[in-house]
């Protein structure tokens, strides 16, 4: 029965969704990652290699009490590894809930915990590293909405599993039944909602195993009671998702249920509606299509002469006036700015807030009023530059190698900042790239500023006009 099959893929569903696991990394975040880092020191001692430690020390088995209540071990002075580690912070560690196992995965994983290689910036150097601050306020507030929209929905698909089994036990539905000679069928439909309400209760009374609650003694840190992460909320996320198709489930089967007792009435559309439509696609009743058949026919097949609906006339007639209006506007009045002027204008409007910008940020630097700079920190900084970008043709000294030599009286473009500056931030003809994508005005200032206080070395022979 088509009922049967859908109810059991839905069951399945639930039943695959509904209970929450994870190993290793899951479990080190919903339950470490507050205190402990990965293969560093924090608020708790580095874990990498503490398994291997407990053991050296002949206390393998005692580190899973350890986890499990910190304190009652070291009060129990069995263990020489918890008193060693006790003073290590003014924080108490709160007992955990977990099983060997999963302490076991938890150690796995830290102890093959691989650094990712850090990403690099365009200037081939490190990015700053972030550290992820879970935000538990934000994640509380979030999980309670979910879990009120869950108890909702629980009551709803309570209410209405209870209304479809009173109804399917009514003698008005039994009667129908009997009269159809469908009585087995009945008995499926019934065993299928009390599965679906079954499903329901165990659906809302799985919660997910990396809740974790706080210590109320512990006010080390600005924590809430209850710790929850985002994998959390999105099991909470899943799980109403799952629960609302429960609901519009049951109110489906409630309606065919229903149907099956009270024939659905057919609605008769209003003579209002009736008009709107022939007015808007002016077809002939099926009654009076006698009158539009036209003469010819071919193959037995007769060709109606309908009308073209008005809608698709109206939209014609409406092209032609926008044509008309379009022609006027653009090309006859020229009231309107067609594409190419257009593109210009949005080009010297951005231009305009391109040089605002630039002036606010003090780089409205450029070939007509750049300066020679003599900052220490400027000549530096345009130092730095240099060997990043330049000394590839150039050598870090300046004195040339597949372009000229920078240090000598002997210019090609010229030796003058302002020229200096032009052709680092343009390019040459003859091979000398522009920097103007990779650097600011400031920097190719600095840059300028920094080839025209190089010292002479000797190198490639000399290229251009002597200036001295």
């Amino acid at each position: 029965m088509k009922t049967y099959k859908t109810t059991l893929v839905i069951c399945a569903v639930l039943l695959f969704f509904g209970a929450a696991f994870g190993q290793g990394e899951q479990l080190f975040k919903a339950k470490c990652n507050t205190c402990h880092m990965v293969d560093k020191a924090s608020i708790g001692p580095v874990l990498k290699g503490v398994k291997q430690k407990w053991n050296d020390a002949g206390e393998g088995e005692l580190l899973y009490k350890w986890v499990e209540n910190s304190k009652v071990l070291i009060s129990s002075g069995q263990s020489k590894m918890a008193q060693a580690i006790k003073g290590f912070s003014g924080s108490e560690m709160s007992p955990q809930q977990v099983t060997h196992e999963e302490v076991d995965a938890i150690l796995d994983y830290v102890d093959n915990y691989v650094e990712p290689i850090p990403d690099s910036t365009a200037t081939g150097g490190p990015t700053e590293e972030i550290t992820y601050v879970p935000d538990y306020e934000g994640n509380l507030t979030m999980f309670y909405w979910l879990i009120t929209f869950m108890v909702i929905l629980l009551f709803a698909i309570i209410i209405m599993s209870n209304t479809i089994i009173g109804f399917v036990k009514s003698d008005l539905f039994k009667n129908k039944l009997h009269e159809q000679n469908d009585q087995k069928e009945g008995k499926n439909l019934l065993g299928i909602i009390l599965l679906i309400l079954a499903v329901g209760s165990m659906f809302t009374s799985n919660t997910s195993y990396a809740l974790e609650f706080v210590n109320a003694g512990d006010t080390t840190e600005k924590t809430p009671w209850l710790l929850v992460e985002r994998s959390d909320l999105y099991i909470l996320l899943t799980l109403d998702l799952l629960m609302v198709a429960v609901v519009l489930y049951l109110k489906n089967l409630f309606n065919t249920f229903l149907y099956m007792v009270v024939p659905r009435k057919e609605k008769v559309k209003p003579e209002r509606v009736k008009k709107i439509k022939h007015v808007l696609t002016d077809v002939v009743p099926i009654e009076d299509e006698a009158s539009i058949l036209m003469d010819h026919e071919y193959d037995g097949i007769q060709e109606l002469d309908n009308n073209l609906p008005p809608w698709w006339v109206w939209g014609f007639y409406a092209t032609i006036l926008f044509a008309v209006i379009y022609l006027f506007n653009y090309h006859f009045f020229r009231t309107g700015d067609l594409q190419e002027a257009e593109y210009k204008k949005e080009v010297a409007t951005a231009q305009k807030e391109i040089d605002a910008y630039l002036d606010k940020m003090a780089m409205n630097v450029d070939e007509t009023n750049a300066t020679l700079l003599t900052e220490e920190a400027d000549i530096s900084a345009g130092k730095g530059l240099f060997q990043n970008n330049c000394i590839a043709c150039h050598k870090e000294g300046g004195q040339g190698d597949i372009g000229p030599n920078l240090t000598d009286n002997f210019w090609i473009y010229g030796k003058d900042i302002k020229e200096v500056f032009g052709t680092i931030k343009n390019g040459t003809a003859n091979g000398m790239p522009e920097h103007a994508s990779k650097l600011n005005p400031i920097q190719l200032q600095q840059v300028a500023s920094f080839v025209l206080q190089l010292k002479f070395k000797a190198g490639k022979e000399p290229q251009g006009t002597e200036i001295k």
